[in-house]
């Protein structure tokens, strides 16, 4: 299985991440040239060499009239106070300087009426549906740039629809999100997996005060993602940067075992002492690898009869797995654990289950990760009738079964052993 895997041990922001997955494949100057034939107004795309704690990597730089917006996440309320906009940045989340509060009047040698110019989310929406690329990157970057809009309406308390963002940041962003659409089309994974997110810690100056880090869309964005601070004081992730992350990852955890491929190094413009990069691996993993609940609780007061059908309502509820183990209690008391495996998401709703259709007063609940091989179902035809055969593979093993349910029916109709049936399978 094609397998891309993201450490954003420093963070996450838009043009680190495009930056990284453009180390991944072959023809990075065909990729800028593309980037700069979308139309864009007055965005330029540019890949410039980095190095940061003496390792090489990649800086992508997007400018806007000639600009690059350095201010991030700063709401503009001096012109519209009943409507707060984010900039978005261009993507800098490192390189903030706390002690004063950001510049937003961009009094650069361009024409002043790009830098007070504003757009909704449907301006963004008609630019993206106009771009030169494919429905599916128009459709995955109207996704994550959704998911931002949403997170800002929510931070500021307004509707989606009227969210506005201040033009330069909004056209960088535009750009940083269309090109790791772009490049997660080219680079095409199975199964892509991010690391933790560091968000930083402490507080970032806005125009409004003070705000606490994670920034508020941040913080919403990143709801259910695993994401921790540290000792770095700033804001290590932006809102683009975590709604990249939310859009294409399918899990959050650690590196699974994979062959690496390729590696790209996405370099922020700081220096700090840990290398200041989003790394990316691509390679290939033999199986599947995840994490599942597993939810237990002691019995020793249930007839066989009651913890059958238990076991059977938590199947039929549809979780992964269950089974029971003998166990000694106190008391000398022999009893049983019953245990089930379902999604992580799913926990409570069979713990509650648990709890109904048991005696028990308590439910454990564990995370367990989850090795697995790739599966597919086939259908066989035999003398006596189709049969389901499932077929499993990965790390050099190959497995077949034949449904039992079919096995049985056979053998059943016919008069068959169990062994005898089988054997119509080859």
């Amino acid at each position: 299985m094609k397998t891309l895997y993201l450490e954003c041990n420093m963070g996450a922001a838009g043009d680190m991440l495009m930056a990284a997955l453009l180390e991944l494949i072959p023809d990075r100057e065909a990729f800028v040239e593309e980037m700069n034939a979308l139309g864009l107004p007055g965005v330029h795309v540019a890949l410039e060499p980095a190095v940061r704690c003496g390792v090489t990597g990649s800086h992508v730089s997007v400018t806007v009239h000639g600009t690059e917006e350095e201010s991030v996440d700063v709401p503009l309320a001096h012109e519209h106070p009943h409507v707060h906009e984010h900039p978005h940045d261009h993507e800098h989340p490192h390189d903030h300087d706390h002690e004063h509060p950001h510049d937003h009047g961009h009094s650069h040698d361009h024409d002043h009426s790009h830098s007070h110019s504003h757009s909704a989310l449907g301006d963004i929406r008609h630019w993206i549906s106009h771009l030169p690329v494919s429905d599916k990157v128009k459709a995955d970057a109207v996704g994550v740039y959704t998911l931002i809009a949403e997170a800002e309406g929510h931070a500021h308390g307004m509707p989606v629809e009227e969210i506005h963002f201040h033009e330069v940041g909004t056209l960088d962003a535009v750009a940083d999100v269309v090109g790791v659409c772009l490049l997660m089309e080219k680079i095409a994974p199975d199964r892509v997996v991010a690391s933790p997110i560091h968000v930083g810690c402490g507080q970032v100056q806005c125009a409004h005060g003070v705000l606490p880090v994670p920034a508020p869309a941040t913080a919403y964005i990143l709801r259910e993602v695993p994401i921790y601070g540290g000792s770095i004081q700033g804001e290590l992730c932006t809102p683009t940067g975590a709604a990249l992350l939310k859009y294409f990852a399918d899990s959050f955890g650690a590196m699974p075992v994979m062959e690496i491929e390729a590696t790209g190094y996405g370099m922020g413009t700081k220096e700090f002492e840990a290398a200041n990069c989003v790394r990316a691996h691509l390679g290939h993993t033999s199986g599947q690898v995840g994490e599942v609940a597993e939810l237990s609780c002691n019995l020793d007061d249930m007839t066989p009869e009651a913890i059958g059908f238990a076991q059977e309502i938590l199947l039929e509820a549809g979780v992964l797995d269950v089974f029971t183990t003998p166990i000694g209690m106190k008391k000398s008391r022999p009893g049983v654990m019953l245990t089930c495996l379902c999604r992580q998401e799913d926990g409570e709703k069979f713990a509650k289950l648990m709890l109904r259709h048991t005696t028990t007063l308590g439910v454990r609940e564990h995370t367990c990760r989850r090795y697995t091989l790739e599966r597919e179902e086939t259908v066989e035809e035999t003398a006596y009738g189709p049969v389901r055969v499932k077929h499993a593979h990965g790390d050099g093993v190959e497995k077949s079964k034949p449904e039992y349910e079919d096995v049985a029916k056979i053998a059943r109709e016919k008069g068959m052993t169990f062994a005898q049936a089988s054997q119509l399978v080859k």
